[in-house]
């Protein structure tokens, strides 16, 4: 049995007449007839009580009916779920970030998902440094990373998304818990909570920060979390440095204080003390869904677009640039 088979059968029930049937379908009577008869032959009963004047369903063929339009809805529902898939407007994707990232950039990935792809389904795997989302995209565990560069691990391809400028976060009563900017200098005698984590991004960042300032910053306490690390500041146990997404999080006995500009950089304007943002994804990854979900990032600002970028032809571009 076959599924031209089935359409021609449910067009003749819905038209009662051969000759109408076999015109909605685009081709002749004869041809239709003859394949409604072998189907009668293949489910071994009669389905239409044929007349002069009318062709009426017989109690199998109502039966039958039912049977068949569910089969086609099926079919139908099954291909639509196919091109959807085909083109990256469903399926699954797994999504690691870093801890802060899930504050404030992690929100907007996901509105701005559910809005211009509601068929596609996000998992989210949080609190991962960026060297454990490398690890994770390279072993298959994930499939798009929001993590801090640089990329350590080859055969990977990145978007930036945001530059985050460092921010001061100060016990509510401290010395420096003002409005004024705070030159990192002013730090020098300080106690700092920091990311224990070798291999912090942020940690990193902070530390060249602090030795551009002249002074190596001093360690009291390393954490893991970015939660812990509020606490113990709130405390009083030190001060800490950290990605201005951490303004998303109040916590009891915290003051976000901005930091005052740095040294000059290459160009002789003074730059802040920042890090970075970007997604991450295998760069011979070619789930659609992901090439998808990149483009609309980038319509939607979340990424900046690509200069070069032309329309996706179905692989996620490898690196900036390339052709999607």
């Amino acid at each position: 049995m076959e599924i031209r088979q089935l359409r021609y059968f449910v067009t003749v029930a819905e038209t009662r007449h051969f000759g109408q049937a076999a015109e909605r379908l685009h081709m002749a009577q004869s041809p239709l007839s003859q394949a409604i008869r072998q189907l009668e032959a293949q489910v071994g009963a009669t389905l239409f009580n044929r007349t002069t004047r009318r062709v009426d369903l017989t109690p199998a063929g109502e039966a039958f009916l039912r049977d068949a339009l569910r089969i086609l809805d099926s079919v139908e529902a099954a291909r639509e779920r196919v091109q959807r898939i085909g083109d990256g407007h469903s399926g699954l994707l797994r999504i690691g970030c870093t801890g802060l990232a899930a504050y404030k950039q992690l929100p907007q990935l996901a509105r701005i998902a559910a809005r211009e792809l509601p068929g596609l389904i996000l998992r989210y795997v949080p609190d991962l440094l960026t060297p454990a989302q490398e690890e994770a995209l390279a072993e298959d565990r994930i499939d798009l990373a929001v993590l801090r560069p640089p990329l350590r691990r080859a055969g990977l391809a990145s978007r930036p998304v945001a530059r985050e400028r460092l921010t001061l976060a100060v016990p509510a009563g401290h010395r420096l818990a003002g409005d004024e900017p705070v030159g990192l200098h002013e730090l020098r005698d300080e106690d700092f909570v920091v990311y224990g984590a070798r291999d912090s991004v942020v940690d990193a960042a902070v530390t060249q920060a602090c030795l551009g300032a002249g002074f190596l910053p001093r360690r009291t306490h390393e954490v893991a979390e970015t939660s812990v690390m509020l606490t113990l500041v709130a405390a009083g146990l030190g001060v800490a440095l950290l990605p201005e997404s951490a303004l998303a999080l109040r916590v009891d006995g915290v003051r976000y204080v901005p930091l005052a500009d740095g040294a000059p950089d290459d160009h002789g304007a003074p730059e802040a003390p920042h890090v970075d943002l970007a997604l991450a994804w295998r760069a011979d990854e070619v789930n659609p869904a992901l090439a998808r979900l990149v483009e609309v990032l980038e319509a939607n600002g979340f990424v900046p677009p690509e200069p070069t970028a032309v329309p996706y032809a179905g692989r996620v571009p490898a690196h900036p640039g390339e052709a999607r």
